[in-house]
């Protein structure tokens, strides 16, 4: 009841933008435009770091920062469900720019990865504790994904979500932890519920979460995907710290210094 009234109110009462405060605006358009996908590229858990063993390529849809951040926090933390759509442009976004083929994650393995016409896309969102669901009154991770996959289908994929992860075990609080300790916290934690891997067979599965930090849950995450002999084709994130971004160099650059 509370995730009705809440977004029964987002949507006959909007409020000030949860980007920046404007007057009676869910979402200013330059707010709005920020979650656009524009940037969406490449990232890394953190700056000059290749994350966790087992951590798929991940890619998100816009740096985490100022009316990002602000938006992502109203979305999870305040029950601001109205917001889901425009971060799920977004995710939706990160999800197309990692369609392409490359190397796979750090364990070495190759995964297959295909564009959105290349068979049915599958999203699975990183499940939320019971307790955080309860308290928030939503699962924001799921609810971004099935906005993320409405927008792909509209281009054309067909996309679906399927939340076939979850807890095993409890878990502490990850706010406030390091890198290792996160680790630490989540290693052995999730799994794939019964008859995850019937509804996901076939798929190109892509991992979801809201926002990357040190890629210690989605390593866990895939971990337990592959536990049930199911292929990870890449991880994707509404956003990541602006710092977790990969340049990537041109091709053309990269041909001529291999001619030399």
């Amino acid at each position: 009841m509370r995730g009705w009234w809440q977004e029964l109110a987002g949507l006959v009462l909007p409020g000030d933008c949860a980007g920046c405060g404007a007057a009676r605006a869910v979402l200013c358009p330059r707010c709005r435009d920020a979650l656009s996908g524009a940037g969406a590229g490449p990232v890394r858990p953190a700056a000059r770091r290749a994350g966790p063993i087992g951590l798929p390529g991940v890619h998100a849809g816009a740096r985490y920062e100022g009316a990002v951040r602000a938006v992502l926090l109203a979305h999870k933390e305040r029950g601001a469900l109205p917001l889901a759509g425009p971060l799920g442009t977004a995710l939706a976004a990160a999800v197309l720019r990692g369609g392409g083929p490359r190397g796979g994650s750090r364990d070495g393995s190759r995964e297959a990865a295909g564009g959105p016409g290349a068979g049915e896309l599958v999203l699975v969102p990183v499940p939320s504790t019971r307790g955080a669901v309860r308290a928030r009154g939503h699962d924001p991770a799921r609810r971004i994904a099935l906005a993320a996959s409405g927008r792909l289908r509209r281009t054309g994929a067909a996309a679906r979500v399927a939340p076939v992860l979850r807890l095993r075990r409890r878990v502490a609080d990850q706010a406030g932890l390091g890198a290792r300790e996160r680790l630490e916290n989540l290693a052995g934690a999730l799994e794939v519920c019964r008859g995850g891997a019937r509804v996901t067979a076939g798929a190109r599965i892509v991992l979801v979460d809201d926002v990357i930090t040190t890629g210690a849950t989605l390593a866990e995450a895939a971990r337990a995907l592959r536990a049930a002999g199911l292929g990870v084709a890449e991880a994707a994130v509404v956003a990541a710290p602006a710092d977790s971004f990969v340049r990537i160099r041109s091709a053309t650059r990269t041909e001529q210094k291999s001619c030399e």
